[in-house]
C-alpha cells in the first residue's frame, strides 16, 4: 500500500541561474496541465489514505488556492496528513496563505537561499531577504506551525560567516525546519554556460557545511539527514519516506515514483505529459540486490544510520560478513561510526558520502 504522493508543478516565472530542475515559464498551460494531472491521479492512484502529500516544483505557489483544492479533491487524506507546498516569497500574500491553510495545507517549504540581497540578485532570485521574513511572519499569523526554509551554501562571494549569519537569522524567525544544499552547477543551468566568479572552493564549501552543523546544533536543531535539520518532531515525514526506501506515487511532468518494486518516471516534456499523462516514460523493476543497495545508500543519508538487524532480516544476509571490507576501511578512517543498531556516517564521512556509498554498490 502506497501512503505518500509527490506532485510536480513545473511552472516558474523564470529560471534561477543555478537551476537545472525540470521547470518551464509557461504558466499559460496551467489549466491544461491541471486537467492532465487529475487524469494521471485518477488513473494511477489506488485511493489509499495518504500520510504525506508534497507539491514540489518549479514554483507551486504560482497555482491558485482553487487549483490546489481541485487537485487535493482527487486524493484521500485526513488532518494527520502532512501536506507540503514549496513557495517562493514573491508569489504569495496574506490572503493566499490564509486560503492555503483553509484547504488543508499545513507545511510550507520556503525558498530563501540566502538573506544577502546582493547574492540573491546575482543568482537570479526575484525576492529580497525582507520578503522571506515577511512571508514567514504572515504564514505564522495564519496558523502555519510547520515552516521550512531552504538555503544554498557555496554561493558566489559568500563567506562562511555570512552563511552562518543566514542560519542564525532563520532560527530567530522561529521556524521548525531548515534544508541546506551545496551549490552544484549542472548542465542545463545559466551558470553552466556563464560560470560565476568568486565561488568558494570545495574546502570552503565543506567548512560552511561543518559550521552549519555546529551552529544549528547549538540552536537545538536536530541534524536528522545529510541536508536536513529540524526542531524535535518536525522532521519532514515525506522526505523520511524516501530515505526509508518506502513506496510513493509520482504525479506530474518529470515526477518519479516507486511502487510495487518498480521505479518509474513521467515524461520531462510538458506537452507530451499533457497529451498522455497516464503512462510512464521509464519503468525499472528493482532487483533484490539493487533494493539492498538502495536501503544502505538511503539509510546512510539519515543521521541515525542503518539498522543491520533489519537489513539482515529483510534481505537474508549477514551484513557484517558481506561488507566486512567496507566496514573495516571506513571505521578505521573514522568516516563510518558504529551505533547500537548498526552504522552511521561521521560529519567528516558526510563530506565524502558519495565516495563511501559507492563502495557498497556491486
Amino acid at each position: 500500500m502506497v501512503k505518500n504522493a509527490y506532485i510536480h508543478i513545473p511552472f516558474c516565472k523564470q529560471k534561477c541561474k543555478y537551476c537545472s530542475f525540470i521547470s518551464f515559464p509557461k504558466i499559460e498551460l496551467k489549466n491544461e496541465y491541471i486537467n492532465a494531472l487529475i487524469k494521471d491521479i485518477n488513473t494511477n492512484y489506488n485511493n489509499e489514505n495518504l500520510s504525506t502529500i508534497y507539491f514540489g516544483g518549479g514554483t507551486p505557489s504560482l497555482l491558485t488556492s482553487d487549483d490546489f483544492s481541485k487537485i487535493l479533491q482527487q486524493l484521500h487524506f485526513d488532518n494527520k496528513t502532512e501536506i507540503t507546498v514549496e513557495i517562493n516569497p514573491e508569489t504569495v500574500d496574506n490572503n493566499y496563505l490564509k486560503e492555503l491553510k483553509k484547504i488543508g495545507i499545513n507545511r510550507l517549504s520556503i525558498g530563501c537561499q540566502t538573506f544577502n540581497d546582493r547574492i540573491l540578485q546575482q543568482i537570479g532570485r526575484k525576492h529580497s531577504s525582507q520578503d522571506v521574513i515577511d512571508t514567514v511572519k504572515i504564514a505564522q499569523n495564519n496558523g502555519f506551525q510547520n515552516i521550512s526554509l531552504d538555503f544554498i551554501y557555496g554561493l558566489p562571494n559568500q563567506s562562511i560567516s555570512e552563511f552562518t549569519n543566514d542560519l542564525k537569522k532563520a532560527v530567530e524567525l522561529n521556524i521548525q525546519h531548515i534544508s541546506l544544499y551545496g551549490l552544484k552547477i549542472d548542465e542545463g543551468c545559466y551558470f553552466y554556460e556563464h560560470y560565476p566568479q568568486n565561488l568558494p572552493n570545495e574546502d570552503n564549501q565543506a567548512d560552511m557545511y561543518l559550521q552549519a552543523i555546529n551552529t544549528l546544533k547549538d540552536e537545538n536543531f536536530n541534524h536528522y539527514e545529510i541536508s536536513n535539520f529540524s526542531q524535535k518532531g518536525f522532521e519532514s515525514k515525506h522526505n523520511l519516506n524516501y530515505w526509508n526506501n518506502s513506496n510513493y506515487y509520482g504525479f506530474g511532468c518529470a515526477a518519479h515514483g516507486y511502487k510495487d518494486n518498480i521505479r518509474y518516471s513521467k515524461s520531462t516534456n510538458i506537452n507530451e505529459y499533457i497529451s498522455n499523462p497516464t503512462t510512464y516514460a521509464t519503468e525499472h523493476v528493482v532487483t533484490k540486490q539493487e533494493e539492498l543497495e538502495e536501503e544502505i545508500f538511503l539509510g546512510l543519508r539519515k543521521m541515525e544510520g542503518i539498522n543491520i538487524e533489519k537489513i539482515n532480516n529483510k534481505f537474508g544476509i549477514n551484513f557484517l560478513e558481506k561488507y566486512s571490507y567496507q566496514i573495516k576501511e571506513f571505521t578505521n578512517s573514522k568516516y563510518l561510526l558504529e551505533t547500537n543498531t548498526g552504522f552511521k556516517l561521521s560529519d567528516e564521512g558526510i563530506l565524502i558520502s558519495n565516495n563511501i556509498l559507492s563502495e557498497f554498490l556491486e
